[in-house]
């Protein structure tokens, strides 16, 4: 379906074309620009037209502006009146018929207003959270788990085949230290602390000590008998299954629905980490040295850098360094796992794009992974990172750093028990991902119009309330054709509509720049220009024309509304 404000634009484009054959039959028109004006005093749409011509039609652009307007016939367009302004800009002003349809497209699409196919059908993985098993997960979950979540959804809404991946990092050193870990604290329960002393550099959360107790319930002291490493492997055989599904029920309580859970083990039992270690020693891009394989990261980073123009000095400045692939005691790191595992994603899986989401310390990660599929023949561009900065939890308007309950560092389970889901989720998507923030706990509790999500919550509760008055009274919507709704015209009324023309826009730009963002504050602007909209314009009058016409606005409003709050997985009551 091409989308009124689509229509709008080419008709100027149309309007401009034929002028100038009118007014200058003996010149080509050059390329020029139709934008939205900052100001709306310039009109609803302006371009430059007059200008980028002035060579082309030798003339001042005003003067081209002038001819190019007078040569215009609107009666057929979106367009009310046409004006000329400063140096030769051409301003249009869009007519009540405009208006008229925008309501109409959204009618028409129902609950999938503001989706498009800019995507084109693309198979995107979107890969976050992620978080090592071996151990709670912290705020910088919580921040990527609605981030990566709700971009997943806009990508959705944008018109790619969007899957949602966990990967699990079951396999490696943090399995080792986990195993380790829990291998002293179930020793201790035995034989005491002083016994034997767990090492500075492993885990020493109370999970660690929960998990070796459950163990010992089970098996009692019988494991002290056998070897270390079938002690170990018995305890992580255990553990790692209980702390793998207290993951996937803390997603599955904050409403995330991954598509794929991804082991890590399977890259190193399935051979194709191996595949990624011949590859890369084929094309000549490892070594050995003291009894290690190492990755030629220096030379794949000198080459991509000069690719871009940049000059030796300037390389120099990064003291680029090689990477270990397989250690000397002959145990890969977990760099090697995770080249094999986007080779996975893009070659064996076949997605079109990977987009992980990882926090801001793993950005000195970014260039050697992208250049790593420059070095195995993959595209480096088909991967985006997008980096996250890190959450300060505030309360009372000081750092929080602590749970009240615990005592300890909270974790993203004390925080979905203490702060509604919707709050979290869409405060999480308030600011950019590169944006540093600080998250309000008082403010996500409050029950007000300061708490951004409650704000936009109750505007959807507004429309239904009043729906449902009007309802009662026997006041009901009928479809609207373009003529009824061509009565908005007040100044509110047109501003909410024409807000609500650019919800597809909004999400592509958000689709592009990866920013969720941009849709959550789209949806609290869409809330407020209602309230304004409600405290100008009388829904229940008694022109049934208007009342039809504004019932119809009200129900375009609730249904982006709820629409919106639904792809980001947040509710939409009917009453608050």
């Amino acid at each position: 379906m091409t989308l009124t404000v689509d229509k709008a634009q080419a008709q100027i484009r149309e309007l401009v074309a034929k002028a100038a054959q009118s007014a200058f039959p003996d010149a080509e028109l050059a390329a020029f620009n139709v934008e939205v004006p900052a100001d709306k005093s310039n009109g609803d749409y302006s371009t430059n037209a007059a200008m980028v011509n002035a060579r082309t039609f030798r003339l001042a652009p005003r003067k081209i502006a002038e001819q190019l307007t007078a040569q215009m016939d609107l009666s057929a367009s979106y367009f009310s009146r046409v004006e000329v302004a400063g140096p030769g800009f051409i301003n249009f002003f869009l007519s009540p018929a405009f208006y008229a349809d925008v309501l109409l497209d959204v009618q028409r699409a129902g609950e999938s207003y503001g989706r498009s196919d800019y995507g084109k059908g693309k198979k995107v993985n979107v890969e976050f959270v992620s978080a090592n098993p071996t151990g709670p997960m912290h705020m910088g979950n919580a921040r990527g788990g609605a981030l990566g979540d709700c971009l997943a959804a806009v990508l959705d809404y944008a018109g790619y085949a969007v899957s949602r991946e966990f990967y699990v990092n079951d396999a490696g050193n943090q399995i080792d230290k986990f195993a380790l870990s829990l291998d002293i604290r179930y020793q201790q329960i035995f034989r005491g602390e002083d016994a034997v002393t767990l090492p500075e550099d492993s885990y020493h959360g109370a999970d660690i000590l929960e998990r070796a107790q459950e163990f010992a319930d089970v098996y009692g002291d019988s494991y002290l008998a056998k070897s270390e490493e079938e002690r170990r492997a018995a305890l992580v055989a255990f553990a790692l299954p209980k702390n793998i599904a207290n993951m996937k029920s803390a997603m599955e309580k904050y409403r995330i629905a991954y598509d794929t859970w991804f082991s890590e083990l399977t890259l190193h039992e399935g051979g194709e980490l191996q595949e990624v270690i011949d590859l890369l020693t084929a094309r000549g891009y490892t070594y050995e040295q003291d009894g290690a394989l190492w990755y030629k990261n220096k030379e794949i980073q000198t080459q991509l850098l000069q690719k871009e123009g940049k000059d030796q000095a300037y390389i120099d400045k990064l003291e680029l360094k090689d990477d270990v692939l397989i250690r000397a005691n002959g145990n890969p790191t977990y760099f090697a796992a995770d080249i094999a595992y986007h080779r996975n994603k893009l070659e064996k899986r076949g997605f079109d794009r990977a987009i992980d989401v990882w926090g801001a310390d793993h950005h000195g990660h970014v260039a050697r992974m992208k250049g790593a599929m420059y070095a195995i023949g993959i595209d480096p561009d088909r991967l985006d990172i997008l980096l996250m900065q890190f959450v300060r939890l505030i309360r009372d308007g000081e750092v929080v750093k602590m749970s009240k309950r615990t005592g300890k560092a909270i974790t993203l389970t004390d925080l979905l028990d203490e702060v509604p889901i919707d709050a979290v989720r869409f405060m999480f998507n308030l600011r950019e991902p590169g944006s540093l923030m600080d998250f309000d706990l008082d403010l996500a509790v409050q029950q007000s119009a300061q708490n951004p999500v409650y704000y936009c919550q109750y505007a959807h509760a507004r429309i239904c309330s009043i729906l449902a008055k009007l309802a009662s009274e026997g006041k009901k919507a009928h479809p609207a054709d373009r003529e009824t709704l061509e009565c908005l015209i007040a100044p509110e009324e047109t501003a909410l509509i024409r807000y609500l023309s650019t919800l597809p826009e909004v999400i592509v730009n958000a689709a592009k720049n990866y920013d969720p963002a941009k849709v959550t504050h789209y949806t609290i602007e869409l809330a407020t220009l209602f309230h304004k909209f409600y405290n100008a314009c009388r829904v229940n009058v008694e022109d049934e024309t208007l009342l039809q016409a504004r019932l119809t606005l009200c129900l375009c409003v609730r249904d982006t509304l709820k629409s919106i709050l639904t792809m980001l997985n947040v509710g939409a009551p009917e009453k608050m």
